[in-house]
């Protein structure tokens, strides 16, 4: 039989866990074990509510069992996180956490943050830390629990909604009516708890801190593809950091971007900067960091991010028009997929429309198969020729 995810989760709470946090916290070790249950609890209520969100449970799947997770890239990333306690003031982790934090409760972080820190008796800003701690352990925690138990993203999902209803003992006060709307609440028997081992504690932890980096770009850069031209819309994450660093960038407006260096962003900018480069008619830049549900127009919220610079670089350049054009693989029926593109396309350009951009500036099609830009008989092919792309019309 499984074991339980919130023996998984409980079970790395330990004193080689808890005693190192609590010296750089300056707290005892069961205020800070309190904190870290209290926490954890919350994030998995947190994240079963959103298990039936589309897209979601795909998305945190993808990230959990992403193989690019290598002991050596877990080692990279622990020599570069810049805190001896993840969490800690300042560092990258803490960052990361709280990345993560804010896509399961949204609004609603600083209340749950300040009930677990109060409930344990900590100020707001060491529950923060801890909170931040708590995220990378239930990440790691999962990771671990579908791995031994060979566990699918629907196996995953069923899991968490079948073990929700015993979190509630794990809980601080006041926080069951902040989770209003989540199926119950995770529970594990306190002696299974103190009977589980830590074997796989360090290694779990140290794959957490790698999850949460991958999350952060998961958040940012939810389907990065190559960096070419051909980049993909709705592929699955395959090689983050094609899509190189992310640097700041001012606008014309004094509005500052986050953008990665070889992302489309950074693309457009320079094409709408260069005047050598005139509108034409093949000029075309692909999205790479666009997720939609599977077989539907509807974006993943994930997608967001880019929307959001691109809107911004659209304002910034009140004269620039953009058509948006979508495409498929040649997999399927010829007019279905016409249709899907097309769809795509328009919600695309919706988004855009919502976010500030006159719909006067804006125009969408659907090319289906049409124009494939990678071979149609590989994978690797098909995923590049299902892309949303934008072409500047004026500038």
């Amino acid at each position: 039989m499984a074991d339980s995810i919130v023996e998984s989760v409980m079970s790395f709470l330990g004193p080689n866990v808890t005693g190192p946090i609590a010296s750089q916290l300056g707290e005892s070790a069961d205020t800070v074990q309190r904190g870290l249950q209290g926490g954890a609890a919350a994030i998995l209520s947190g994240i079963a509510a959103k298990v039936e969100e589309p897209g979601f449970m795909g998305q945190l799947f993808g990230m959990i069992t992403n193989p690019a997770n290598t002991p050596s890239a877990i080692s990279s990333m622990i020599s570069t996180a810049g805190a001896s306690v993840p969490g800690a003031p300042g560092s990258t982790i803490a960052d990361l956490g709280s990345r993560f934090l804010s896509s399961v409760f949204g609004s609603r972080l600083p209340a749950v943050t300040d009930a677990v820190g109060q409930s344990s008796g900590l100020s707001s800003s060491k529950g923060g830390m801890l909170m931040s701690m708590a995220s990378a352990l239930v990440l790691g925690a999962l990771g671990q629990h579908v791995r031994e138990n060979g566990t699918s993203a629907a196996g995953l999902a069923s899991s968490l909604k079948s073990e929700a209803l015993g979190l509630q003992r794990f809980l601080p006060a006041g926080l069951g009516s902040l989770l209003a709307g989540v199926p119950g609440h995770v529970a594990a028997a306190p002696a299974a708890i103190a009977k589980a081992g830590n074997r796989w504690l360090w290694p779990v932890v140290l794959l957490a801190v790698l999850l949460l980096g991958v999350l952060w770009f998961f958040n940012r850069a939810k389907a990065p593809v190559s960096y070419t031209m051909q980049t993909v819309s709705n592929a699955g994450a395959s090689a983050v950091s094609a899509l190189g660093e992310f640097f700041t960038t001012k606008l014309p407006n004094g509005v500052e971007l986050n953008i990665p260096q070889f992302g489309v962003e950074n693309k457009l900018i320079a094409f709408l900067n260069d005047s050598s480069k005139p509108v034409d008619d093949t000029t075309w830049f692909n999205f790479d960091r666009l997720l939609f549900d599977t077989g539907s127009a509807t974006l993943q919220p994930s997608s967001q991010e880019q929307l959001g610079n691109i809107a911004n670089i659209l304002k910034a350049y009140p004269n620039v028009h953009l058509k948006i054009g979508g495409y498929t693989d040649n997999t399927g029926d010829a007019t279905a997929n016409m249709s899907l593109s097309a769809e795509r396309a328009k919600n695309v350009m919706d988004s855009l429309v919502s976010s500030g951009i006159d719909a006067s500036r804006l125009s969408s099609e659907g090319y289906g198969d049409q124009h494939p830009v990678a071979d149609n008989a590989t994978e690797e092919g098909r995923a590049q020729n299902r892309r949303i792309a934008m072409r500047v019309t004026e500038k």
